[in-house]
Order: structure tokens, then sequence, then C-alpha cells
């Protein structure tokens, strides 16, 4: 089974939710949360805070990372788990590939068009009762 994981950081005023600008497939050109590839044995929430600070330069002492859900695809033999926190402070972010941007939570986070996920990304987003 393949396994990613998802990070959700929302800033620390809560009023906008960290995005990368997808720079190829898959949804090249739409935004999505970071995060990444889980590698076989590593532990989920070490994974998580490892993506999360590759690709953003966040590390364990600006965000308290907490599990939110995890995302089955049978289809594909995929498993998604995704992590949720704010941080605890401004941070200085560092982009690894994608460009990294704060997106208003108030957003219509349901819109494919601009968003990954195919409308997971809303689901994510009110998962957290952030909406």
């Amino acid at each position: 089974m393949k396994k990613y994981n998802l990070i959700v950081v929302i800033d620390k005023n809560k009023e906008n939710v960290l995005m990368c600008k997808r720079e190829k497939p898959p949804y090249q050109g739409k935004y999505n949360f970071v995060g990444g590839k889980v590698e076989n044995g590593e532990d989920k929430i070490v994974a998580a805070y490892r993506e999360l600070n590759e690709e953003t330069g966040i590390t364990n002492e600006d965000i308290k990372l907490n599990e939110l859900i995890t995302l089955q695809y049978y289809n594909n033999d995929t498993e998604l788990e995704v992590f949720a926190g704010d941080l605890q402070k401004n941070v200085n972010l560092i982009e690894e590939v994608n460009k990294l941007e704060w997106v208003s939570l108030k957003e219509n986070f349901f819109d494919i068009n601009k968003f990954a996920g195919k409308g997971n990304i809303g689901l994510i987003i009110q998962e957290m009762g952030v909406l």
C-alpha cells in the first residue's frame, strides 16, 4: 500500500491556510495542502513533521500537528493521512518545489477549478471546523 500525508497549517491569527500551488501532475496549477510520501516503516507523525519541514521550513517547535482523518483509496491501494495544526508564531517559509501561499479561510475550497482533490480540500477544511 502506498502512503501519503497532507498537512493543514492554519496561521497564527486563524485567518489563512497554507497551500502550495502544484507545479506538476496530479492537479498541476491547482492549490493543495503540503505533504508527501510516507517512507516504508516510517512513523506517520514523524513523516508529517518531516514533509512539513522539507516543503516549508516549519518545524515541530512552530506547530503541534494532530491527526485529523485518514482517507483510504481502495481502487489504487493508497492511504492518505491528514494532519492539522495552528502555527504558534509567525514563520519565514522556505519553498522546496511548489510555490507556497497563504489562502484566506473565506475561500470556496470546494471550487475544483482552483483547488486539488475533487472537493476533498473543502471537506477537510470543514472537518477542522474553521468554515
